[in-house]
């Protein structure tokens, strides 16, 4: 009997379903009938996160280890960033996503504890690559308040909001039956309740003495082994923090009315209380109080002065002033201004031991939007340089773009240009957080990320090998005149607020010709040049370009809509009609910006070739430029938006075309319009990305092209529900986005420039230039170049419209050509030259790329790949047939779409609003993936979603992070060995030396046998409600992975083996020098014995 597999009836039943969606034209020719072999499979494709790069979002708390020299800070969201050397760092996540409010080092162990603010305490393995949970415990009955894990010990002191402290095992996560109750702490004739936990430390020299900060202003020195208050000390105001003298016979509080009152332990009653910031009256009053100190450290010095450092306590009348670091160190003090409010700080020491000379180096201060490192050793305190990519969000991020396998030269160029933009005046010392090991991936293939912000700046990063780093930084803002105080009202009728926003960017890595669209209706073409050049005029080149339907107008079907080639203008050439936008007419022919009269410096870097501005038409702002792309091979810049295109040769700077879309189309296919009502007038207006975060109603329901339509560059919204961004992006296209939210317009929404065949079944390859719009039509436009050299700066450029080739369902979003073996064909590029170099130099411009050979007659030589918000198409070319047809999504629609290479193939790369990432490989549209990766809930992602060849794709994950993921299984395979190293084997530094005499008299540190006053035989069992213990996901794969390899277990083995042999070596000396000392003591003894045997006492 034959044996029945289900597989293959599935098999069978996808191939047929598959052949139908892409069944091929009946008019095929000899292309389609040999199929072009396809690579790609299933297994080449995986999705992973990588890396997060940027600061970490709405911080909350921080902790540094010392001896590993690696920092974590903890976010509200319930993130975790740890950083080491440049280039060393790592991202986890709490799955509950709560806030972290406190983190604790296990101190050169391998280990961080943090607490959530929904009283869960998790214990992390960094001893991996990628951290994991081992324990987690969750208090039910308690809120947690504050945590302190003494240096080289395993019990952890938890502090509640009920004011009780509960001792943590952090080796098993459970609790100790030994609790301090808040009522027996404080004085029993104290009627009220002394409020949360607010501080908890041992005293350095006594560890049996446990140092109590309760919210109220009462402090109570306990002793663990006599389980009672040894001493209290009672302030009236409310208490923010506590600091040690490291001898532990002082410590040092913060209040909320801005004092300081330092202790002795042995004098309950008479503190000494400073006001640092508060005016001292001359009548010998109490200072009238400030703000409060909401931190305070006290570090000692074995040669000077100690250092006191605290934030907050400026006094009530300094009214705006920004966020403030104290110094206080002898008799100076030093009040540092920070740009943003401060988190947290803390001070980083030379010891890990708090019974020593603390010897301040730094002090790293945590600020809302920034991270800054304080040089405490240089006079002036300057601040060191930051090697972390944490300035991404200087200004607001508009737009990214990802590029990979670059130009090797082309990353060295940038940071050659880029390092003389470096600032000035940072801290000498190297910088401090230098712990873990970079990764030791095999990818070296150059990769840049740019990012175009709000102020009209754009960065360029170098993102290779998992790491970031920014090369160079351009300012477009410094082509155009600033606004003048008594102007910046009117201006706010044209734009809001961020005028030089950057809308889109268009950039070509081979020549590294950089163009760049505005908010402002403004495009800047630039060149890369090594020299430094001044510019006495910037050449500029205004377009007016008017709206299709303009009140009272109707389209003319009549009309000629195969343009032939119009007068270029040259720039300037038109003179509009003198207007001010304080003139009482509708403005007319004014451009939104004013460019630069004044000669323009420009440094080695990016500059200026041209600008081209949009000009208000009778009253009407110009429309947002939609689309953008250059070319250098053919010296072009195209340009498009609602109210049609504009086609600009750069190298004559003349406008060659200016044109509606519908013009475009040929007569056999008229434009899918529906005719609509007179606009009213727009303010053009941008919203840049607000670091809280809030969606307008415009932004949650638009397409790509269709949100292309809006001026506004909104920012994401971090507070929306799940529920509203469900209902937001899986609604169907066809209802609410489609009829209502979009704009009936046709917007042009994708360029292509391509060397192809201009007409239907045409022999002969050309330049040219394919259109796609927001209604899903394929427009076909021929470049007629002149020859290279003086007649290409002397003789017009040709422009013809070859009509409309195809339209699909939805706005396309990408377009590319692949050669008849499935090769992708990239857009004509000039190698880079230096336009301000030698002569020699210049007789390198670049000459326009032989054009392929001629395909063998009746053969088609090509395949047009289209994709849309809905679907894809292929098409042969010159045939113009259409070859295969793949249907993306019916519920969604499409917000991303690019042409990649990746495994050996090409694909089309898809993000869809429904949080589906797919890929379908070319020509045939098969969909080897299809994986639901992120669910889109805001439009931050939408715009800054960008894919990159070999598996490579990023996107904004909040206003100040980036993260990259991969879709190649290749990657995946290698991430591993990519990704640093956090913990490397490090010798703890020896304990401080007690001394002769404290060793003799008692007067070191005193001891503490935890084990037996907490464990379960001297303290019991703790309650079973107090608190859930949960076995963390990385338990058994984190003791597992541990070591990230034999060779890390090896050396950490050897490393081991050789402490415990030299431990062994000093125990085994020390025996002998005891056995030594012995018998001399026994010798001298004998020999007294013998002196002293036979005589009377009085003969003594």
């Amino acid at each position: 009997m034959k044996k029945f597999n289900i597989r293959k009836v599935l098999d069978g039943l996808t191939a047929a379903s598959s052949s139908s969606s892409s069944s091929p034209s009946a008019t095929q020719t000899g292309a389609q009938n040999d199929p072009v072999p396809e690579v790609l499979q299933s297994d080449h494709f995986q999705l992973c996160k990588t890396v997060r790069h940027g600061f970490p979002y709405q911080p909350s708390s921080m902790a540094f280890d010392p001896v590993q020299k690696v920092l974590a800070v903890g976010t509200q969201s319930g993130a975790l960033r740890l950083f080491g050397r440049a280039g060393v760092e790592c991202y986890c996540q709490h799955e509950s996503g709560a806030a972290v409010i406190q983190l604790q080092f296990l101190i050169n162990e391998g280990a961080l504890v943090s607490a959530l603010a929904d009283d869960s305490i998790h214990l992390w393995n960094l001893r991996q690559k990628i951290p994991a949970v081992l324990h987690s415990l969750k208090f039910n009955r308690e809120r947690i308040t504050y945590c302190h894990l003494p240096f080289q010990s395993k019990w952890l002191y938890i502090g509640t909001e009920r004011g009780n402290i509960h001792i943590v095992n952090v080796e098993s996560f459970t609790l100790s039956g030994y609790v301090i109750m808040w009522n027996k702490a404080i004085e029993l004739s104290t009627k009220t309740h002394p409020g949360p936990v607010v501080h908890i430390s041992d005293n350095p020299m006594d560890e049996g003495k446990l140092l109590i900060g309760f919210e109220c202003g009462v402090v109570v020195l306990w002793d663990l082994k006599c389980k009672k208050a040894d001493c209290r000390y009672t302030y009236d105001e409310a208490i923010h923090s506590v600091a040690w003298h490291h001898e532990g016979k002082q410590f040092v509080c913060s209040h909320s009315d801005g004092t300081l009152t330092t202790w002795n332990i042995r004098a309950q009653t008479k503190p000494q209380i400073i006001t640092p910031h508060g005016k001292q009256p001359k009548d010998g009053k109490k200072p009238e109080p400030c703000k409060p100190i909401l931190k305070v450290e006290y570090k000692t010095t074995r040669a000077g002065d100690p250092f006191m450092v605290l934030s907050g306590g400026l006094s009530y009348d300094t009214v705006g002033r920004r966020a403030c670091l104290t110094v206080m160190h002898g008799k100076s003090t030093a009040v540092l201004e920070m740009d943003f409010p401060i988190v947290d700080f803390l001070t980083l020491c030379e010891t890990p031991y708090p019974n020593d000379f603390q010897e301040p180096y730094a002090v790293l201060v945590l600020l809302e939007k920034d991270l800054v490192l304080i040089d405490l050793g240089q006079i002036g305190y300057p601040i060191f340089e930051n090697p972390y990519p944490l300035t991404i969000h200087e200004s607001p991020v508009t737009c990214c773009e990802y590029f990979v396998d670059c130009p090797a030269e082309l990353i060295p160029a940038l940071y050659s240009v880029g390092s003389r933009q470096k600032r000035q005046g940072f801290s000498k010392k190297e910088w401090p957080i230098s712990g873990g090991n970079w990764g030791q991936g095999t990818q070296s293939y150059p990769e840049v990320i740019i990012t175009g912000h709000a102020d009209g700046s754009i960065k360029f990063w170098d993102a290779s090998a998992l790491m970031l780093q920014v090369l160079y930084k351009l300012k477009t803002a410094k082509v155009f005149e600033r606004a003048r105080r008594s102007e910046e009202k009117a201006g706010s009728e044209i734009v809001d607020e961020d005028p030089f926003a950057i809308q889109t960017l268009s950039w070509c890595p081979e020549s590294r010709m950089l163009c760049v669209a505005g908010v402002s209706a403004h495009i800047i073409v630039y060149r890369f040049s090594k020299q430094e050049v001044t510019t006495d005029t910037v050449q500029l080149l205004e377009v007016r370009m008017q709206s299709e339907f303009s009140e009272g107008d109707s389209p003319d079907p009549a009309g000629d809509q195969t343009p032939t080639l119009p007068t270029p203008s040259s720039p300037q050439e038109v003179e509009p009609p003198p207007q001010t936008p304080n003139s009482d007419g509708p403005r007319d022919n004014i451009p939104c910006l004013q460019v630069r009269s004044s000669p323009l410096k420009q440094s080695p870097g990016f500059q200026v070739e041209l600008v081209v501005q949009l000009l208000w038409v009778s009253g009407e702002p110009p429309q947002p430029i939609t689309s953008l792309a250059v070319n250098s091979s053919y010296g072009l810049v195209v340009l498009g938006n609602s109210s049609g295109l504009a086609v600009v040769d750069f190298l004559q700077k003349t406008l060659l075309l200016n044109m509606g879309t519908s013009e475009l189309c040929s007569p056999a296919d008229p434009p899918l319009r529906q005719p609509r009502s007179p606009r009213k007038t727009r303010q053009i207006s941008t919203a840049s990305d607000s670091m809280d975060g809030s969606n307008t109603s415009e932004d949650r329901c638009k397409s790509p092209t269709s949100a292309r339509m809006s001026r506004k560059i909104s920012s994401s919204g971090e507070q929306k529900s799940d529920l509203e961004a469900n209902a937001s992006f899986t609604r169907s296209r066809s209802s609410s986005v489609s009829s209502i939210d979009r704009e009936s317009r046709e917007v042009i929404s994708s360029f292509c420039f391509c060397e192809s065949f201009p007409k239907k079944g045409e022999g002969s390859l050309g330049p040219c230039l394919l259109l796609g719009t927001s209604q899903g039509s394929v427009i076909m436009v021929a470049l007629s170049l002149p020859p290279t050299g003086e007649s290409r700066l002397q003789q017009p450029v040709g422009i013809a419209s070859c009509g409309s080739l195809v339209t699909l369902k939805g706005g396309i979003l990408t377009m590319a050509l692949l050669d008849s073996s499935g090769s992708l064909l990239p857009p004509p590029s000039e190698q880079w030259y230096d336009p301000n170099g030698s002569e020699e130099e210049r007789e390198k411009r670049r000459r326009r790329p032989a054009s392929p050979t001629s395909p063998v007659e009746g053969q088609d030589s090509q395949f047009l790949v289209l994709c849309s918000e809905k679907q894809a198409k292929v098409l042969a070319l010159p045939s113009q047939t259409r070859v295969h047809k793949h249907s993306i999504t019916e519920s969604s629609f499409v917000l991303r779409a690019d042409v990649v290479t990746v495994g050996g193939g090409n694909c089309i790369a898809c993000f869809c609003a429904n949080g589906h990432i797919m890929t379908l490989s070319l020509p045939s549209l098969r969909p080897p993936a299809d994986v639901n990766y992120l669910p889109l809930t805001d439009m931050r992602i939408a715009r800054t979603f960008c894919f990159s060849h070999l598996g490579q794709a990023l996107y904004l994950t909040s206003p100040t992070e980036i993260q990259r993921i991969t879709y190649s299984q290749d990657t995946c395979e290698h991430r591993q060995e990519m990704l640093s190293e956090l913990f490397t084997p490090v010798e703890t530094p020896e304990a401080p030396n007690r001394g002769f005499f404290k060793g003799l008299f008692g007067g070191g540190a005193q001891s503490l046998d935890r084990e037996d006053l907490f464990g379960e035989t001297g303290a019991g069992k703790a309650s079973r409600s107090l608190a859930q213990h949960i076995p963390g996901p990385g338990g058994m794969e984190g003791m597992k992975g541990a070591a990230s390899g034999v060779v890390g277990d090896l050396a950490r083995a050897r490393i081991a083996l050789d402490e415990r042999g030299q431990k062994l070596g000093e125990l085994e000396d020390r025996t002998a020098a005891m056995m030594a000392s012995a018998d001399s003591f026994s010798k001298h003894a004998h020999d007294m014995m013998l002196k002293y045997k036979d005589k009377k006492w009085y003969q003594l």
